[in-house]
């Protein structure tokens, strides 16, 4: 398929700044792949679709305070460091983007903090705006991961999402069950559960299986090639235990739904995938590209929000839905004023 074919006009009001007031009643658009029928819900009614022995599959990454703001030493500028991973604790080096990048050369020094008490020494350029940072820290690694994170703040999507950072964000850029952490975005459709729902589908009978992938920058990276069989994704960090491919095999060999809870959990597990079709133990790094047409082998329903125009993960979505299902469905959703990108509505496909 062709980039072009993802291109559809979002205007800005219809991106949401902020979440719904409760996690659970976000809109929900109801896709039924088989006959194409589309339904208009409150995300708390997915309950209705699921029965006993059903399965919901979690991300549960936990997104950190990678975005801070620093001063460049001799000329006080302005920068934008964005963290991306820890490289080394030992030596305290980062895997950063910085922004204004052309102002930041190898050994520059940037301070942080109002008297500057954290600096770091630019050792590495990476990319255009990849660099690696050293920084100039004594005392243990908690400490100084605790004082690093304390200068950050929530890293929302600034070219989705086009305001200040609120207090509210560092609650609600995270899901109640993030507990492994690396991401440096929100895995946004777990971001639509909240404590009452978990409970009222465990009762239900319904099992959780969680994986982990930490999901990255690369989500919001453009794609420059028409052609998307040349598109390269970001490598990303995952994991899937044991105890969720016990959960997941059991439920698929009982014919049982498998609800993949947003694109990085599909793409997780489908990295994850042996042979015959079930989920295997994994653990390492994905860079798979999902896009139309392509077979799925572990999930057969989904959760996601409504995606960016050409953007990977709009892909994904139109891979399990249908193309054409799935680009008419976010024509409805356009036309019934569903709320697009992190903070919006969701979609369930189902078959």
């Amino acid at each position: 398929m062709k980039l072009s074919q993802f291109k559809f006009k979002l205007p800005e009001e219809k991106i949401a700044l902020y979440p719904a007031k409760y996690r659970d009643e976000s809109r929900l658009m109801v896709l039924h792949k088989t006959t194409g029928e589309i339904e208009h819900k409150v995300f708390k009614d997915i309950l209705g679709y699921f029965d006993d022995k059903d399965v919901f599959i979690f991300n549960d990454t936990k997104v950190f305070p990678a975005r801070l703001y620093g001063n460049k030493e001799k000329t006080g500028a302005r920068i934008e460091v964005f963290l991306l991973r820890e490289l080394n604790e030992e030596l305290r080096l980062w895997d950063v983007l910085v922004d204004p990048a052309r102002k930041i050369r190898i050994g520059n020094k940037l301070y942080f903090g109002e008297d500057d008490s954290m600096v770091a020494e630019v050792i590495d350029n990476t990319t255009s705006r990849g660099r690696t940072l050293r920084f100039l820290y004594d005392g243990p690694h908690e400490e100084f991961k605790k004082a690093l994170y304390a200068l950050g703040e929530t890293p929302l999507p600034h070219t989705i999402i086009k305001r200040p950072v609120e207090e509210e964000d560092a609650e609600r850029f995270q899901s109640i069950f993030a507990r492994k952490e690396g991401a440096v975005t929100a895995p946004t459709a777990n971001l639509h559960f909240s404590r009452e729902l978990m409970k009222r589908l465990e009762i239900k009978g319904i099992d959780f299986a969680f994986v982990t992938m930490h999901a990255g920058l690369g989500n919001f990276r453009d794609i420059d090639v028409e052609d998307l069989t040349k598109h390269k994704m970001d490598s990303e960090q995952m994991q899937v235990g044991e105890e969720a491919v016990a959960i997941v095999n059991r439920a698929k060999d009982e014919g049982r739904r498998v609800c993949a809870v947003g694109t990085t959990v599909m793409r997780a597990v489908e990295s994850a995938v042996s042979t015959d079709g079930h989920l295997k133990v994994f653990e390492g790094w994905t860079n798979k590209f999902i896009f139309p047409p392509y077979d799925f082998t572990v999930a057969n329903s989904m959760v996601s929000n409504f995606h960016m125009p050409l953007s990977t993960l709009l892909m994904i979505v139109a891979a399990f839905g249908g193309y054409d299902q799935v680009m008419e469905a976010y024509h409805v959703a356009l036309k019934e004023d569903y709320r697009f990108g992190t903070y919006g509505d969701a979609m369930l496909i189902i078959d």
